[in-house]
């Protein structure tokens, strides 16, 4: 299946960026390139961009659209969690820009053999990086009804999780559950008819939920953007699209910690840790897509870009 997906945001993103000819900039999450093709455009003559993508696919792909700007662009396949590594290659040293676009790619969510989608039957899988050996099989057959029951409420914010839970736990102990359409008929029988009246896909949030725990999304983001920011130069830009309110809360509360700097306990009368302010923040509320992408795009409607900007 041909590796394609609609850039979210992208003038948008292009726009606080920065982008300047000579420039270095950073594609953290490479997808479908588009957001790196447009990077390119605006940093040559001279510029490099590094793209990083833990999906061979979006590598392999991705060599094959880039082909024009040769020798202006560098490929890795890797989790952005690594962003520190990958970037003390001597003639990389800082950044001046760099981009987190946190959804699924439209390539993973469409390939049924992916197992991310709750609308075709498929193997369980869900991992974004297929070299790894924990998969959506792994955990809905094997994690504790504790676990399961944590995860799905947190992750997926599913209100009828300890009940979706129990038909799981229910159906496994008769047989394991290997298929995307299993699952979506378990749920469906667990979550009651007048719940699923509305809203969306009853399936949604326990896909999401069981997504972010094989590929733990949220439990390396924090310091992903810590040590993504230790790696800009000042005045670099960090620029940020989230799609779901836990990563939404997560992109915005390490700004916020990041842009005060002083760890101290409010009730202490002056600052005794000497912590200074490492970003600014440049959006004081997040930056929403146009009606008209939305409707060309639509599942760029709960897309937020949040940008912050490193001090000296």
């Amino acid at each position: 299946m041909e590796f394609v997906h609609k850039s979210v945001l992208l003038e948008e993103c292009l726009e606080m960026l920065n982008c300047f000819p000579g420039g270095t900039f950073v594609d953290c999450t490479f997808g479908g390139g588009g957001h790196s093709q447009k990077i390119l455009e605006a940093i040559l003559p001279g510029g490099l961009l590094i793209g990083i993508d833990q999906d061979e696919a979006a590598i392999c792909n991705g060599y094959k659209r880039l082909e024009p700007f040769s020798g202006h662009f560098q490929l890795v396949q890797d989790n952005f969690y690594n962003i520190k590594n990958i970037i003390q290659n001597p003639k990389m040293h800082q950044v001046d820009g760099l981009l987190y676009d946190l959804g699924v790619s439209s390539y993973q969510l469409d390939n049924p053999e992916r197992g991310f989608s709750y609308q075709a039957d498929a193997p369980l899988d869900m991992r974004m990086n297929q070299n790894q050996m924990l998969t959506a099989e792994d955990i809905v057959n094997e994690y504790s009804q504790e676990d399961l029951i944590r995860i799905i409420k947190e992750y997926g914010e599913e209100r009828w999780a300890k009940r979706v839970v129990e038909f799981i736990v229910k159906f496994r102990k008769e047989r394991t559950i290997k298929t995307t359409g299993e699952l979506v008929d378990i749920i469906k029988r667990a979550i009651p008819a007048g719940a699923r009246r509305d809203g969306p896909h009853p399936a949604k949030r326990t896909f999401q939920a069981i997504r972010i725990a094989v590929n733990q999304e949220l439990k390396i983001l924090e310091k992903a953007i810590e040590d993504g920011i230790s790696v800009l130069k000042p005045g670099g830009r960090i620029c940020i699209i989230s799609f779901h309110s836990l990563e939404d809360r997560i992109v915005k509360q390490t700004f916020q910690r990041l842009a005060k700097g002083c760890t101290c306990p409010p009730e202490l009368p002056v600052c005794v840790c000497n912590g200074k302010p490492s970003v600014k923040i440049v959006t004081s509320k997040p930056i929403l897509p146009a009606q008209k992408e939305i409707e060309l795009n639509p599942r760029a409607r709960s897309a937020k870009l949040r940008v912050a900007e490193k001090l000296e």
